[in-house]
């Protein structure tokens, strides 16, 4: 790949945006090479876990604006409708759990797809910035559905609206992102938090995130039939028979994400 580092070692699939020249914006061969990405992180029976980050002193600086102002370049239909939300939608549906690790600046749709992986964590100097109303447009990349379930409407709204830039550790605070690491520490600290998901009940973890994308959509009674249906899956896998076995064994369980 051009754009995109991929690596595969202890269950982890890790893609690292590689642009640091231009803060790991996305053009569309990123878009296609990160989606192909993921897709091989879904087929890959020994990636149990995702990991996302960047190169350099940022995240994702979001869209390529060189891209959308080539005369000759793709539109923003076609950039949000064939890149961007293949790649959320792919986030959200993939049967593994997806850590992104904010290292630097996240803005635009570099931070809509941070704040789409299950758990976003980020270095203390990390950065987030919505970005988008500076030049007059709306934010994409699931941001709109994101971000108001997260901290809230009028949160959300004013962070849209104004473009403000705030840090890791208010992020943090205010519910956007799960936790944040010391700089020095970060990159340890959050492939750790990749790989011992990695070895957890994965099988498990899939249902959970299953769980939690309807219960955006579904009433109270319909949520309780899911978890239902989901918890007698659950229950047929290996890895709850060598979970409960473990336990009554007194021994540490040693799942297969089966």
């Amino acid at each position: 790949m051009k754009h995109i580092l991929f690596e595969q070692e202890n269950g982890v699939g890790r893609i690292t945006f590689n642009r640091p020249e231009v803060f790991n914006s996305m053009n569309a061969t990123m878009r296609r090479e990160m989606l192909e990405a993921l897709e091989r992180c879904e087929q890959e029976s020994d990636v149990r876990a995702v990991y996302i980050t960047g190169t350099g002193k940022a995240f994702c600086a979001g869209q390529d604006l060189q891209e959308v102002t080539d005369p000759t370049g793709p539109s923003l239909t076609e950039i949000i409708s064939s890149g961007y939300n293949p790649i959320v939608m792919k986030i959200r549906s993939i049967g593994k759990p997806v850590v992104c690790a904010v290292n630097g600046v996240a803005a635009g749709a570099g931070a809509n797809i941070a704040l789409s992986c299950d758990i976003t964590v980020a270095a203390g100097s990390a950065s987030f910035t919505q970005a988008f109303s500076k030049i007059g447009l709306i934010p994409d990349s699931g941001g709109t559905w994101t971000l108001p379930r997260l901290i809230g409407m009028q949160r959300a709204t004013a962070l849209m609206m104004l473009s403000d830039k705030i840090t890791a550790l208010e992020a943090a605070a205010m519910g956007m992102i799960w936790k944040t690491f010391p700089d020095e520490s970060f990159a340890q600290e959050s492939l750790q938090l990749a790989e011992t998901l990695a070895q957890m009940p994965t099988k498990g973890l899939a249902y959970t995130k299953q769980a939690l994308n309807r219960s955006f959509s579904n009433d109270l009674n319909a949520q309780l039939a899911l978890e239902d249906q989901l918890q007698t899956a659950a229950g047929q896998t290996h890895d709850y028979k060598e979970g409960v076995a473990a336990f009554l064994e007194k021994r540490k369980p040693r799942f297969k994400g089966q």
